[in-house]
């Protein structure tokens, strides 16, 4: 599970112990207490400030970023196939300044637009599919 800020407290590491695949997240802007959700997710996963560059088992390059702009810091030898932001909380698939696939899943909570949703990411294909939650996923392999 790839995450891209606004964990916002505690409370989100609870639910997340529950989650059985490995986690790799970014802060956000809302995070108020980086302590304590630094000592959570070290039982969870991997934790760190953007930008947070991860390789996928098929060598897929992933960067983690809240804001889209904190891309824009990035150095230019610094090279990605992936970018994945949080941020506006809208779910979206397009592509960043430097021409690569960019992904915001939307927002877990719902809290912002009452409209939680997901993102599942095909690596081999590159497909990206925006799922509300509460929905019914069938997965291909």
């Amino acid at each position: 599970m790839l995450f891209a800020g606004d964990l916002v407290s505690t409370f989100a590491v609870p639910p997340l112990r529950k989650l059985e695949c490995p986690f790799v997240g970014c802060y956000g802007d809302n995070e108020g207490n980086k302590p304590g959700l630094q000592a959570g997710f070290s039982i969870v996963g991997r934790l760190e400030e953007a930008p947070l560059r991860w390789t996928s088992s098929d060598g897929l390059r992933f960067v983690l970023v809240h804001m889209q702009r904190q891309l824009r810091e990035l150095p230019a030898d610094v090279d990605y196939d992936v970018a994945i932001c949080g941020h506006t909380h809208r779910p979206a698939v397009g592509c960043d300044e430097r021409g690569k696939l960019l992904l915001n899943p939307g927002e877990v909570s719902g809290w912002t637009f009452g409209a939680p949703t997901v993102m599942l990411f095909e690596t081999t294909t590159r497909e990206a599919r925006i799922v509300p939650l509460g929905a019914t996923v069938t997965m291909t392999s």
